[in-house]
């Protein structure tokens, strides 16, 4: 493919990346759940304490896809690469943009001296699946993935444990 570039993600992208975010929503089944404003994005990945970087796959100068990661840190494994979201446009599915960015992401977690690449990816995307499986990556289905909302009612319903967490 002719005049592809992958290069690292710049706060003028932000509203393309924030698109193509609503398109992987939108294609997870899950429009609703964006619910993150510009500026918290543009700040997060551009202000004075980023927490995200990302590399963008850009087609005859429209960005047609990208790869968000931050760092994290195991206690069993070190340093390691968290990628967020791996999104291609749907009508550039197919044409290697996702290797491109994946490569990319390999050379950056190599110079980075990290110790490898975790990701989710949902059951049912199996053009997913079959994409990280000529990787190479392993899926691990023990884990089970939680969250909680930071001052939601459902957190604060959950006092009436009494302190009966099994670590405690």
């Amino acid at each position: 493919m002719d005049n592809v570039v992958i290069r690292r993600a710049e706060k003028r992208d932000c509203s393309r990346l924030l698109e193509l975010v609503r398109e992987l929503a939108h294609y997870e089944r899950a429009p609703d759940e964006v619910t993150i404003t510009p500026e918290h994005f543009e700040e997060s990945g551009f202000g004075n304490k980023p927490v995200w970087w990302a590399f963008v796959a850009e087609v005859n100068g429209t960005v047609e896809g990208f790869a968000l990661y931050y760092i994290r840190f195991s206690t069993w494994k070190g340093q390691r690469m968290y990628l967020e979201d791996l999104v291609v446009t749907e009508k550039m599915r197919g044409k290697g943009l996702g290797k491109r960015l994946f490569d990319q992401l390999f050379a950056e977690a190599s110079a980075k001296g990290l110790g490898g690449i975790s990701w989710q990816v949902l059951e049912w995307n199996e053009p997913a699946i079959n994409f990280y499986k000529k990787l190479s990556a392993a899926f691990d289905g023990e884990w089970i993935n939680c969250s909680v909302n930071v001052g939601s009612a459902a957190y604060s319903d959950a006092e009436h444990l009494d302190g009966h967490h099994p670590l405690n």
